[in-house]
C-alpha cells in the first residue's frame, strides 16, 4: 500500500487587514488593530504564507488540514478575503479546516464562518458546522473540532464545550470499527503554560482519548514546533503543533514551517512519518524527518 500524505499548516493571519470603520473598533478589537499596526504587521507577511503555499502544493500531497487563526480581528471582509485564499489553496474535498480563537475574535464574527463552511463540512453533508464533524479521505479518518470561541480583551483561550464534549464522544463511539487512522483537528494545544491562552476544558477532552482510539493530534495557536504526548487505550498518542504559516523568516519567533506525514499500514499498525518543511534563511527545506509512530 503506499503511504498517504498529509500537510498540516496553521495560523496564517491572512494580511493586509482590511480597512476597519471606527464602530468595528469599538469592541475587542481596538486593542487588536493596535497590536496588528505596532508589532504584528511586521510578523505575519502575505509574501511568506504564499511562498509556503506553493511549497506545499509542490510537495503533492493528498491532503491538507489547516488549524485555524486565518484571520486577524474577524473584520466582515476579513472572511471574504480568508475564503478567496482557502480556494486559491485547494478545493474543499481536499482541505480540511476548524477555526482558531482569531477566527472567534469576538461574538458578532460567528456567523461568518459559514463562507468557509464548505472545507468544515463533514461527510454526512450537513450545512457547516457545528461541530464535530468526521470526513473520511483515503486511509484516514479526519475529526474536526472548534476550540474557537470569543473571550475578553487580553485572553485567548478556547473551549469546546459540553455539547461538543458529548458529540465528540458519540462519533468516537460509532467510529470504533472504523479503521482507519484517525486524525484530531483542534486549534488550541492541548496543553499550555499559559493560563491565558489554553484550553479551558483540556481535561475533559484528554479522558475522551484515554476512552478511544485517535492516532495524531494536530493543532496550532502557540506559533511554535511542538510535539507532546497524552494517554491512549493503547499507547501513547502524539499532538503536534506547528509554527504560524505567515511568520517572517528572520523575525524573534520561529520561522513559517508546515508538517507533512507520510502514512501507512504496516500488518496491523500504522506507521507515521513526520517531515517538516521550514523558512531556512529565505529558502524553504527539509529541515526535520522522524517516525512519530
Amino acid at each position: 500500500m503506499a503511504a498517504y500524505t498529509l500537510a498540516h499548516l496553521s495560523d496564517p493571519h491572512l494580511a493586509p487587514l482590511p480597512r476597519a470603520r471606527p464602530l468595528q473598533l469599538a469592541n475587542k478589537r481596538a486593542l487588536g488593530y493596535l497590536n496588528w499596526k505596532r508589532n504584528r504587521h511586521a510578523i505575519h507577511r502575505r509574501d511568506v504564507v504564499d511562498a509556503l503555499v506553493a511549497d506545499v502544493k509542490a510537495q503533492t500531497p493528498d491532503h491538507i488540514a489547516v488549524t485555524g487563526d486565518l484571520v486577524n480581528l474577524a473584520l466582515p471582509d476579513e472572511f471574504t478575503q480568508a475564503a478567496a485564499w482557502l480556494a486559491s489553496v485547494g478545493a474543499p474535498r481536499d482541505i480540511t479546516l476548524v477555526p482558531g480563537n482569531h477566527d472567534a475574535y469576538v461574538a458578532s464574527a460567528n456567523p461568518r464562518l459559514a463562507e468557509w463552511q464548505d472545507y468544515m463540512r463533514g461527510d454526512a453533508g450537513d450545512a457547516g458546522p457545528p461541530f464535530p464533524f468526521l470526513r473520511r479521505r483515503g486511509p484516514l479518518t479526519l475529526i474536526g473540532v472548534s476550540s474557537a470561541v470569543p473571550t475578553a480583551p487580553f485572553m485567548a483561550t478556547g473551549r469546546l464545550g459540553q455539547d461538543q464534549l458529548e458529540a465528540l464522544d458519540r462519533i468516537l463511539s460509532q467510529a470504533s470499527d472504523d479503521p482507519n487512522f484517525r486524525v484530531l483537528l483542534i486549534h488550541h494545544p492541548l496543553q499550555s503554560k499559559s493560563s491565558y491562552k489554553r484550553l479551558t476544558d483540556a481535561d475533559a477532552l484528554i479522558a475522551l482519548l484515554k476512552r478511544y482510539r485517535v492516532d495524531l493530534i494536530l493543532h496550532g495557536h502557540d506559533h511554535i514546533h511542538s510535539t507532546m504526548w497524552f494517554e491512549g487505550p493503547h499507547g501513547r498518542v502524539p499532538a503536534i503543533g506547528v509554527p504560524s504559516a505567515s511568520a517572517v523568516p528572520h523575525g524573534h519567533t520561529p520561522a513559517a514551517a508546515y508538517n507533512l506525514f507520510s502514512i501507512v499500514r504496516e500488518g496491523d499498525t500504522w506507521r507515521c512519518e513526520q517531515r517538516v518543511r521550514s523558512f531556512v534563511g529565505d529558502e524553504i527545506a527539509d529541515v526535520r524527518n522522524v517516525r512519530v509512530i
